[in-house]
């Protein structure tokens, strides 16, 4: 820490030796293990945060370290991920140019894909040297950052990567956050700086006034309780003092103000506006702020920084400390405090920045009724809603404050406050908000805007009768827009998608595609599409379901995962497969966490029980990490499926629990259906078949539009426990509901092949259970073959033919064991036991231990194998066909049952594994 007369000696460091060799025991560790590590330091403004992240940095790059630091600013903290840009662009060797981080930033609005591209140029380079990215005062992060730096360090806890982060005790959250996200992953370090002790300053007192401090200056001292900040602020008053005979100032704040007094009237006034922008400023930006051309206060400028109060960089000008920034600061009256930032922000702008830049100002100064600073707001929040929706819904909530209710203005910011809280998820604010505004009674052409606008906020919801109500009040009323009359038709098709006329529905949904045509609007065309696509789907008609969503996805690549479900739902597993390759190349807007949805069911139709889990699962950490549960019942529905088929009761009963929570959090009826068929089977499970039964026929009497969504390749296992259960009409209902679904879909061999299973398990008909094996050899789907195979098997036993019996068995518990689903396997193998033949037990029912390689899955040893091949996240998922995110999930997987922490660990373990 440097004061105002020049450096000292190592002075910020007295008393800090202790809490140095912790930081400098975790960078040798992390430079050691090749593994991750993070540390925060904390302690009050002023303590020395700083100055020991300083001299960490250096031990770091001392031990050979690229480095990249970093400092957030209170007012940029807005901005997105302008905390972490100051820490990898800048630097003597950035990890990213500005073009190529600005690129990220700009282009691709999705928080986990820019995350994740990061992550990929890190692991890059932390490939070949040890990596240390630090961020001071982490307290004033942008959002994203924040963001960013809870992912980050987890996902990069394989390589060798150190993250260091200050921050004050208050504001609470930003640093607790980012520890708490990664203290169970990897090893962190938190450092609280305390109150230096009196030897410790004295030691300072010395280094600054090159003597030992006399009993005058100690008492002095006193007065600084500890901080050193204010220690060194004290001393370089005692030494002016002394220079000059002054009296020695008592405290800081009065030293500041003395400090101050002492300058000249332009330099004072120049400092106040720069306090105004920020800690960090740029010298042409103050002085307009001043109003005097930038020549006329370089004087100013050079008395700034000679008295130790400003340090110039070169690019910007910078307060040495924050403290001393606040201290000019709080001596502006705050009613100029406030008109300053209102022409602080209408400056910005008008110099060719962007919004977003001005808006801390705007959210400073802006006064109602102001119409600019309204519409700045608007803008930033365009900008931002990408990537950062919470924080554009916060910049319109501020928007309407500031628009009062007499003024038209306030219904077209409403409208957009609406869709930014709906983004951030803020369900019920935006119904609120929405409600607020039509209580005004609007004119009727913005009452069906409103209405419209809170369509996307009710789907969220799942209030699909409201939904309905309200857009059919909406197109009822006449006097919409024929843009926003399209949007209000196609929500209501929308809607009637979750009743049971689904051709009224189908109706509405073209009715309304044509008045998106006409309109040529493209949200309405996307709503007419979308819901087009959920109705073909909830009435069993998979190749119209595809047609809609290949549509949707052409003109909305958002949409691209329910075009790759619906390519498995008519078995063209190819082209679900080219779109997820296509999707993985691209830098397109789908969500990622619904992409991990569409390959979770790839990889589940395909028999890859392993990778469908890691999808899961994966799928579940992103929509946790945005905050937006969308499949999360029906994700922990088929892991528990899943775990069931490996025979791990107790991870089943697990997903099962976590579904009925989720299901408290969004009981829709799809949801509803989903956890009462899982209860269903731990029911049969567990030998209550009467309870089984019952929640089958749950599914079916109240379940209505989910009979062709969640039944469609399980109601072979369904109609098992109706006839376990001696209700053979439930049965017969069953089958008949398999057959429908054949007839809407003669093309799909699973859907054809299942139907005749269903009819041969109702009617105890052995030539229609081989005639439905025959049917199933073109389906793609083993885990379906081998279901009924197991069915035929179990029937030729019955009839005597135990050659065939046993062929088909076999047949099963090959498919089963091949699939990873080594109990499924397990109860085939013991129906060929009592036939008296062995079959393929040793493949096929021996349990994985916990740890050790063996623990492994089929696609944990692939992933493992790459990883210490030396491959990235990216490369392996790209030979795997797979996502990086699973790959991050199966890599966790295989760190924790082989016992090692970076990849240089795994890299030595698997070249000792004897070759196989």
């Amino acid at each position: 820490m440097a004061e105002s007369g020049g450096a000292l000696s190592r002075s910020g460091l007295r008393g800090r030796e202790i809490e140095l060799e912790e930081l400098q025991a975790l960078i040798a560790s992390v430079a050691r293990t090749g593994s991750g590590g993070l540390a925060l330091i904390q302690g009050e403004p002023g303590i020395g945060k700083t100055t020991l992240l300083a001299e960490a940095v250096s031990l770091a790059r001392a031990a050979g370290f690229s480095v990249g630091v970093g400092k957030a600013d209170e007012l940029h903290r807005v901005v997105p991920l302008s905390s972490l840009a100051s820490c990898v662009v800048h630097g003597e060797q950035p990890l990213l140019s500005g073009d190529v981080f600005a690129d990220l930033a700009r282009h691709h609005d999705q928080r986990i894909w820019l995350v994740e591209r990061l992550a990929e140029v890190i692991e890059a380079r932390a490939g070949s040297v040890p990596v240390l990215i630090a961020l001071d005062d982490v307290q004033w992060a942008d959002p994203l950052s924040r963001f960013a730096l809870q992912q980050l360090p987890t996902r990069l806890r394989s390589s060798p990567v150190l993250w260091m982060v200050t921050g004050r005790r208050e504001p609470t959250g930003p640093a607790e956050e980012i520890v708490a996200a990664a203290r169970d992953e990897l090893p962190t370090v938190t450092v609280r700086l305390g109150p230096l002790s009196g030897a410790a300053i004295c030691q300072l007192a010395g280094d600054t006034l090159g003597a030992a401090a006399d009993e005058r200056v100690r008492d002095l001292l006193d007065g600084a309780g500890g901080n050193p900040f204010l220690a060194i602020e004290m001393l370089a008053g005692v030494r002016k003092a002394e220079a000059s005979d002054e009296l020695v100032p008592p405290g800081l704040v009065v030293g500041v103000r003395g400090r101050l007094k002492s300058l000249q009237p332009d330099t004072l006034r120049f400092l106040q506006m720069g306090a105004v922008l920020g800690r960090r400023f740029g010298f042409y930006d103050a002085a307009a702020l001043c109003g005097q051309p930038s020549a006329m206060l370089i004087a100013a400028l050079e008395e700034a920084v000679h008295a130790g109060l400003l340090d110039d960089d070169g690019d910007h000008l910078v307060f040495r400390h924050d403290l001393l920034r606040q201290a000019v600061y709080v001596d502006i009256p705050p009613s100029a405090r406030k008109a300053l930032h209102r022409e602080a922000a209408h400056h910005l702008v008008a110099a060719g920045g962007r919004p977003i830049d001005a808006v801390p100002h705007i959210l400073r100064g802006a006064l109602p009724g102001d119409e600019e600073a309204v519409g700045l707001l608007r803008r930033a929040a365009d900008d931002v809603l990408p990537v950062t929706p919470g924080l554009a819904a916060d910049l319109m909530t501020r928007a309407l404050e500031l628009v009062p209710s007499a003024r038209p203005l306030r219904y077209a910011v409403g409208e957009q406050t609406i869709v930014c809280l709906t983004q951030a998820g803020r369900n019920r604010e935006a119904l609120a908000t929405g409600d607020q505004l039509l209580a005004y009674r609007p004119p009727l052409e913005t009452f069906s805007r409103l209405q419209a606008a809170l369509g996307g906020t009710l789907w969220s919801m799942d209030v699909a009768d409201e939904l309905r109500r309200r857009a059919e009040t909406a197109l009822a009323m006449g006097g919409a827009a024929p843009e926003v009359g399209a949007r209000l038709a196609a929500l209501r098709a929308l809607a009637l998608s979750r009743g049971q006329d689904l051709a009224a529905a189908r109706e509405a949904g073209e009715t309304a595609l044509r008045a998106a045509t006409a309109a040529g609007d493209r949200e309405a065309h996307v709503l007419a599409l979308s819901g087009l696509g959920e109705i073909a789907q909830n009435a069993g008609e998979n190749a119209v379901a595809l047609e809609r969503f290949a549509a949707l996805s052409a003109v909305d690549s958002a949409f691209l995962p329910e075009e790759i479900v619906a390519y498995t739902h008519v078995d063209d597993f190819a082209s679900s497969e080219r779109v997820l390759l296509r999707a993985a190349d691209s830098a397109g807007s789908f969500r990622q966490a619904m992409m991990l949805w569409a390959q979770g069911l790839h990889d589940l139709g395909l028999g890859r029980l392993d990778d469908a889990d890691a999808d899961f699962a994966t799928m579940e950490r992103l929509e946790d990490e945005v905050q937006v549960p969308v499949q999360q019942v029906n994700g922990r529905v088929i892991r528990s499926r899943i775990a069931l088929l490996r025979g791990d009761r107790e991870a089943a009963r697990e997903h099962l629990a976590e579904a009925r929570e989720r299901l408290a959090v969004k009981p829709n009826p799809g949801n509803t259906a989903a956890v009462r068929f899982l209860e269903a089977v731990h029911a049969e499970a567990d030998g209550d078949i009467e309870l089984a039964v019952d929640k089958i026929r749950q599914v079916q009497e109240k379940g209505f539009f989910m009979r062709w969504r969640l039944l469609r390749d399980w109601v072979d296992l369904a109609i098992r426990m109706a006839l376990r259960g001696a209700d053979h009409e439930l049965a017969e209902d069953l089958a008949a509901q398999a057959e429908a679904h054949a007839e809407r879909n003669p093309a799909v061999p699973t859907a054809t092949g299942i139907a005749a299973q269903a009819l041969g398990l109702v009617k105890n008909d052995l030539a229609m259970l081989q005639r439905s094996a025959e049917l199933l050899r073109a389906s793609p789907r083993p885990l379906v073959r081998a279901a009924a195979h197991a069915d035929l098997g179990q029937a030729l036993l019955a009839a005597g033919r135990k050659p065939e019996a046993v062929a088909a068995l076999t047949y099963a518990q090959g498919a089963f064991a091949e699939s990873g689903a080594p109990a499924a396997a397990a109860r085939v193998q013991r129906a060929l036991e009592g036939a008296g033949a062995g079959g393929r037990r040793a493949v096929a029912t021996t349990q994985r231990p916990v740890q050790g390689w063996g623990a492994l899955t089929a696609s944990e040893r692939k992933v493992a194998r790459l990883i210490a091949e030396g491959h990235t996240n990216r490369s392996a998922a790209d030979l795997l066909v797979v996502s990086p995110h699973t790959v991050n999930t199966h890599l966790t997987s295989v760190f924790r049952k082989l016992s090692v922490n970076s990849r240089v660990q795994l890299a030595n373990l698997v070249l000792a594994l004897p070759e196989s």
